[in-house]
């Protein structure tokens, strides 16, 4: 005697062994002997054997139609033995019985379940609802496979382009185009973003890189909303000086100027120039809520995204030929480069040069200094600045920069294209320290440090950047910045792209005209400020060291490199010599030490994951000038 029995949810057969009553010992075809309880067993059979009865009830009931069967059966609970006896119209046979059951048992949508071999037809609205239900999912299902099977085939479905960020930033798994894109990834065995490349669903991996950040920090897009740009303030003294400025030749925010002018008793009137978008941009105002949004421009090679509207920019930065808004703090100096006092004042500026970086120092630096300066325009009054920021140094006891560090500028231009997309990217190696950077680096701790000191002695809160015991932060109390030497130190200089900074304007501005400030004591406006502008800042930060990477990785590419040369930091971790780019070198080999330099073969240049695979080849020997890169984590920017 044989059985039918259903264990974890698919039916199976045995022969018994031995009938207990309550339990049965059977064999499996298998010949897994079990023990088995008598109320779960099905159907008792003599014939077919036990290997042949679900194969032949298969078959058989493949001829049955499920319709038919609901509109036959009552509305009462049924057995299926029963119900097969009236199906066939005499008692079933082991296989006819087995057919209907597993007929039954394979249209839970027409047959419900009420127990082991037992059913209930589905009553007319719920089946009704559940078969359109089911081809709900059937269309849908045609729809996915159509969607992977035109990716499989290069092909972007129509369905894709208008929700594009989200399905590689942060897909809803729910949803079929989801479903389409990961069976399509998991086929051709591609990650999902060199799938969407393959198939033009974007223009290069710098649109991958650069869509992941806007898709998180600016959801809504860069562009402004409509603003009135609030008119320039006209009561404004002007000052009697001629200012100029130093900056990269991309910079637009130009935040700072310097003045020179003779004392009669001796030394000079040194003027730090600071834009002030503050006395027009005022706390509350739409203009403000942009600002307080953004916190800050955003940097990346080739591009940036300003934290104010140009409108607002071109009304305050300090450009050449312009006289603009702007607080000044004059500081007297003797002759001996010792300062004699120095006040704040809020007035219009006359900027008549805006020099830049490419133009000066050729002209102004280490070996010029050494001996006569070039004739040409502001050789002086660089050469003053320069002697004062090198005393201000010393008396910090901290030099402003690292002067064995190199950094690096990023010009890409758009206009030109390459095999990995549009933008040819050129990488400038610049060294740190810079008797120009020395010079505006020094100005502006001077300027920050005693603005946050007037700050604090007055009582009037601002926002600082500390540094205690190593570590960096931000606060609205005023404490040392061990690294730069000084007392205090309030982000200031930089208003048109720092929120900070145009917060602690509006605070100074403020004291100098004689009102209550914005943000009075335990404002609890300015900490949130303060605390959304650390997370954001770095977040920026972040992403700009990452299409820095992204950019040297281009360069590569671009330039055709088939080997080139590296430092070793730690173990396989070395950094590029011609471009700042730090990966693992797998196979390098034990015995290669700390700041040896090795040669390698570029196998891969992954700009999705923006990786860099290569093969050690050589350990080479040192250079007789072995300089660091600049832009490490950790480091404390200055201005």
């Amino acid at each position: 005697m044989n059985v039918l029995f259903e264990e974890d949810g698919a039916f199976k057969t045995a022969t018994i062994l031995s009938d207990n009553d309550t339990s049965l010992q059977v064999e499996t075809s298998t010949g897994k002997r079990v023990k088995l309880k008598t109320a779960n067993v099905l159907l008792r059979f003599t014939t077919p054997a036990i290997g042949e009865l679900l194969a032949r009830a298969e078959t058989e009931a493949q001829g049955m139609e499920t319709e038919f069967l609901w509109e036959m059966c009552g509305d009462d609970e049924f057995a299926f033995a029963d119900f097969a006896a009236d199906y066939f119209g005499h008692a079933p046979s082991a296989i006819e019985a087995t057919s209907v059951l597993l007929k039954l048992f394979s249209s839970p949508i027409y047959f419900h379940r009420k127990g082991k071999g037992r059913f209930r037809k589905a009553p007319t609205e719920i089946l009704q609802a559940a078969l359109a239900g089911a081809e709900k999912k059937r269309q849908q299902q045609e729809q996915v496979e159509r969607m992977k099977t035109e990716l499989l085939s290069d092909k972007l479905p129509a369905e894709f382009p208008p929700m594009l960020q989200q399905l590689l930033y942060r897909p809803d798994r729910n949803r079929l185009e989801t479903k389409a894109l990961e069976a399509a990834a998991e086929e051709s065995g591609q990650s999902i973003p060199r799938l969407l490349l393959k198939v033009g669903a974007l223009p290069s991996s710098h649109d991958l890189h650069l869509g992941r950040f806007l898709f998180e920090y600016f959801p809504e897009g860069t562009d402004f909303p409509a603003v009135v740009a609030p008119p320039l303030p006209d009561d404004l003294p002007l000052a009697t000086v001629q200012a100029f400025s130093i900056d990269d030749a991309t910079t637009t925010e130009i935040d700072d100027a310097f003045s020179l002018t003779r004392r009669e008793e001796g030394g000079w009137k040194v003027g730090i120039h600071i834009a002030a978008p503050g006395l027009g941009i005022r706390p509350g105002c739409p203009i403000d809520a942009i600002a307080r949004k953004r916190l800050s421009t955003v940097y990346m090679p080739g591009n940036k995204i300003t934290m104010l509207p140009d409108d607002i920019v071109s009304a305050y930065t300090l450009g050449e030929g312009q006289a603009r808004p702007a607080l000044s703090l004059y500081v007297e100096v003797n002759a001996d480069y010792s300062i004699a006092g120095q006040h704040s004042m809020i007035e219009r500026v006359p900027v008549v040069a805006n020099l830049r970086h490419h133009d000066i120092e050729p002209l102004f630096n280490d070996e010029t200094l050494m001996g006569d300066l070039p004739d040409a325009p502001y050789m002086p009054e660089l050469k003053v600045l320069w002697e004062l920021a090198t005393v201000l140094e010393a008396g910090r006891g901290k030099p402003s920069a690292n002067q064995n560090m190199l950094d690096y500028n990023y010009y890409v231009d758009w206009a030109q294209e390459t095999h990995d997309g549009p933008g040819v990217v050129t990488i400038d190696r610049r060294k740190r320290g810079s008797p120009l950077d020395k010079l505006v680096a020094e100005l502006m701790i001077l300027a920050n440090s005693s603005w946050g000191k007037l700050l604090h002695e007055v009582g009037i809160p601002a926002i600082y950047r500390v540094q205690t015991g190593g570590r960096v932060r931000m606060s609205t109390a005023a404490a040392p910045h061990d690294g730069l030497g000084v007392d205090c130190y309030a982000w200031s200089s930089s208003p048109l792209r720092r929120y900070v900074d145009l917060c602690n304007q509006w605070q100074l501005i403020a004291h100098l005209r004689g009102e209550e400030p914005p943000f009075p004591p335990g404002s609890a406006e300015l900490a949130a400020a303060m605390n959304d502008f650390d997370l954001t800042y770095s977040a920026y930060n972040e992403f700009q060291r990452g299409m820095e990477r992204y950019w040297c990785l281009r360069w590569l590419s671009q330039n055709k490199l088939k080997e080139t040369t590296a430092k070793v930091l730690r173990e396989n971790i070395v950094r590029l010599e011609e471009v700042p780019f730090v990966f693992k070198l797998h196979s390098q080999p034990a015995g290669v030490n700390p700041h040896d330099r090795v040669q390698f073969a570029l196998e891969k240049i992954d700009l999705i994951d923006i990786d860099l695979r290569g093969k050690y080849l050589a350990t080479l020997p040192p250079l007789v000038a072995d300089d660091e890169t600049g832009g490490e984590e950790g480091e404390e920017p200055l201005a």
